[in-house]
């Protein structure tokens, strides 16, 4: 099991992005690593499960949301975006269906629609 980022550490993490976006200048690595897999966990928290794989290269990856569990191969229902996507799309920064109208979430299968489960309240 990874290793649970407390809840100071992401918060950190979230607003050194939020500072550094302001400033106009790309956010630190370490913080995009931290803030997504925080929000990672908070998504897994919310929704346990296995039937939706949702991955940001390369920071991480988790399976979420009730239902039947998928063991080998690629999973049915899969969620594909970046690091900044996922932190917009999981603080409430942009909606889900912006960002997959304007080709940032790459999702296949008839479950991988997070709408219902976003924005998450870090």
């Amino acid at each position: 099991m990874p290793r649970k980022i407390e809840t100071a550490d992401g918060r950190a993490a979230l607003g050194a992005i939020s500072a550094a976006d302001a400033a106009g200048r790309a956010p630190a690595r370490t913080d995009l690593a931290t803030a997504t897999r925080y929000l990672l966990q908070l998504l897994a928290e919310k929704a346990p499960g296995h039937t939706v794989e949702v991955r940001v290269p390369p920071f991480g990856a988790v399976q979420v949301v009730e239902g039947p569990r998928h063991t080998r191969g690629t999973p049915p229902n899969v969620v594909e975006m970046d690091g900044a996507t996922w932190i917009a799309v999981a603080t409430g920064g942009t909606a889900w269906a912006d960002a997959a109208a304007a080709g940032r979430i790459a999702a296949s299968g008839t479950r991988s629609n997070l709408t219902d489960l976003l924005p998450l309240r870090p």
